[in-house]
């Protein structure tokens, strides 16, 4: 069996998930800390909170669109799992919106307000979105590799995931994927380009990327003391 006719190889979508749940995390952990976000920082984790959940959107619509229709045509059995992770997704829409609005809020104002309304908003969609992430990969990918094969699989990430998007949102995405990740889900990642466009993805936006990593994550007194 050629790789192209083998089963679907999925393992991108476990790796998507952990990134959105690590940030969703650390982004809690941050505004619950003392002392909170200010300035630069706060701005960075408000925009940061609009950014995944636009990211999130995609991802839902890249399945609903087609993946999830594709893996119908090819294994109708699959409809009533399929028929439960769009019903998720619908539930989910809700709290993206909610969250990407208080996360604007945020951004924009100094008050104690929105910090613990984007809490709040976080606890909400997190309470939604994990356990939904979690089933996909462990009964949505499963169903998903029986049933398309890896040049399906590749069409549908290509088509959606990478195609349309620019050189600088795929480099700033792919470097947000790779933060903290082992070496197997590295090599998964940066695999998702060809050869040339992937050296210019992780030597271009690197720096970029650890800079607003940064800027999200550390304290202003350390980013300041890095830089000088």
């Amino acid at each position: 069996m050629g790789a192209d006719t083998a089963q679907a190889d999925t393992r991108m979508m476990g790796i998507v998930h952990r990134a959105l749940q690590r940030d969703l995390e650390r982004t809690r952990a941050v505004l619950t800390a003392e002392p909170y976000p200010r300035g630069r920082r706060r701005r960075a984790l408000g925009e940061h909170v609009g950014w995944m959940m636009d990211f999130l959107h995609e991802h839902h619509q890249g399945e609903d669109d087609r993946l999830w229709p594709l893996v119908r045509e090819r294994n109708p059995a699959a409809a009533p799992l399929l028929d439960s992770l769009e019903a998720d997704h619908r539930q989910i829409a809700p709290a993206i919106k909610a969250l990407t609005a208080v996360g604007q809020r945020y951004a924009g104002t100094t008050t104690d307000q929105e910090r613990t309304a984007l809490v709040a908003a976080l606890d909400a969609l997190t309470q939604v979105l994990v356990p939904h992430l979690d089933r996909e990969v462990a009964e949505g990918m499963p169903l998903v590799a029986a049933s398309i094969t890896h040049a399906d699989w590749r069409a549908w990430d290509q088509a959606y995931n990478i195609k349309p998007k620019s050189l600088a949102r795929l480099g700033m995405q792919g470097h947000w994927l790779l933060d903290g990740i082992d070496p197997e889900g590295y090599q998964i990642v940066v695999h998702q380009v060809p050869p040339e466009p992937r050296f210019i993805l992780l030597r271009g936006f690197a720096r970029r990327s650890r800079r607003q990593a940064a800027t999200r994550w550390q304290p202003e007194e350390s980013v300041q003391q890095a830089k000088t």
